[in-house]
């Protein structure tokens, strides 16, 4: 694979003209840009920039509302729903974290369900929105139905990622973000633009057989739960993956399951919808609502030292806090630059010159 690097203010703006071209306000743009460089910056290569092509592809097909009224249609003191407008994920996202942030410093604890909204980057990114308050945060989201529940042959989940974010004291933050699929679509697109087969475990063929072509969900075939299949543990992946779903949509007055409408082009919205748009859930969790946040923090910082100190499997290797390798990836990319495939650097010149935008150098 061929590399081109960026400077983050490069991508920052190249990003940000193309929201404010699909008629997106400037802060909206910004925010959106701001979300997803997140993800280039964090090494999460599948959500940031690549993606870009697909927001403009939904925005063309009227799925996207570039000037949403994103709002709080239900709540209570300590919990709400918010209706997205069908405005970008990326926008709404942070506007019901705010939410949850805001109920939370009142209440010690907040919690948003969103509907009608859209794709939302990194889950990540919200719950570290949390975390800059001293907060526990919770961040997730269902998605395209591309993965099939233990023993089934029809795709009926998304890849349904859920975030954890823990606030440490001279460590960085703790953050679980992973799918709970066996790996995210972004690790298939990324296999196919290199032209290069995924593990045994990842997808599964039209016909229930395990498969190592990255196009195989183009062909009728599915994503496996977390742990690929019952014997090591996919009845819990797809246990996790449901409770996304029903956290995100089932709660919240979106779609769910098979309903999801799509983000992946190779798929249509469902003619008869259950809900409204794609769902997420936030939490806000105030520590000093369970304890002083200082001391957390210090418990936290002799937990991160216990878990890098263990015994290891092999010399020169070391158990990884979650987080840690974003941690460093966005320290280092911040002053190196961002790396971007050729392919995609392609594809983002492509759409700048269908929009009619400045490219990439």
């Amino acid at each position: 694979m061929i590399f081109h690097t960026f400077t983050e203010q490069n991508l920052r703006q190249f990003t940000e003209r193309v929201f404010l071209k699909m008629g997106c306000p400037a802060a909206d743009a910004q925010l959106a840009a701001d979300v997803l460089l997140k993800s280039d910056l964090r090494g999460i290569d599948s959500h940031g920039v690549a993606r870009l092509s697909g927001y403009v592809r939904l925005w063309e097909k009227e799925r996207i509302n570039a000037t949403p009224n994103v709002r709080v249609v239900h709540e209570t003191p300590t919990t709400a729903t918010v209706d997205g407008d069908a405005g970008l994920g990326l926008v709404v996202a942070p506007f019901a974290m705010k939410v949850a942030i805001e109920k939370a410093k009142v209440y010690g604890s907040g919690w948003v369900s969103v509907k009608n909204s859209n794709h939302f980057g990194i889950a990540g990114y919200h719950a570290l929105m949390a975390v800059e308050q001293d907060m526990i945060g919770v961040s997730m989201t269902n998605a395209s139905p591309l993965v099939a529940p233990t023993y089934a042959n029809e795709r009926l989940l998304g890849t349904n990622p859920m975030c954890y974010a823990f606030p440490a004291g001279k460590y960085p933050p703790v953050v679980v973000d992973m799918a709970t699929a066996a790996a995210a679509n972004g690790k298939l697109e990324i296999a196919q633009r290199a032209n290069l087969p995924i593990p045994e475990g990842w997808v599964q063929d039209k016909d229930g057989n395990t498969s190592t072509n990255p196009h195989q969900l183009k062909d009728g075939g599915s994503l496996l739960p977390l742990g690929s299949d019952k014997d090591h543990g996919s009845h819990k992946g797809y246990g996790l993956s449901a409770t996304v779903d029903i956290l995100s949509a089932v709660l919240s007055g979106a779609n769910y399951g098979p309903w999801v409408p799509p983000f992946v082009a190779f798929l249509e919205p469902s003619a008869n919808p259950v809900g409204q748009g794609i769902g997420h859930f936030f939490g806000a969790m105030r520590i000093d609502g369970f304890r002083p946040a200082a001391d957390f923090k210090d418990h936290l910082d002799n937990w991160i030292e216990r878990f890098q100190s263990a015994k290891t499997i092999k010399e020169g290797q070391k158990v990884v806090i979650p987080g840690e390798p974003e941690y460093a990836f966005e320290q280092e990319r911040r002053v190196q630059g961002i790396p971007i495939i050729d392919v995609v650097v392609n594809d983002l010149n492509e759409l700048a010159e269908k929009l009619g935008i400045e490219g990439l150098a």
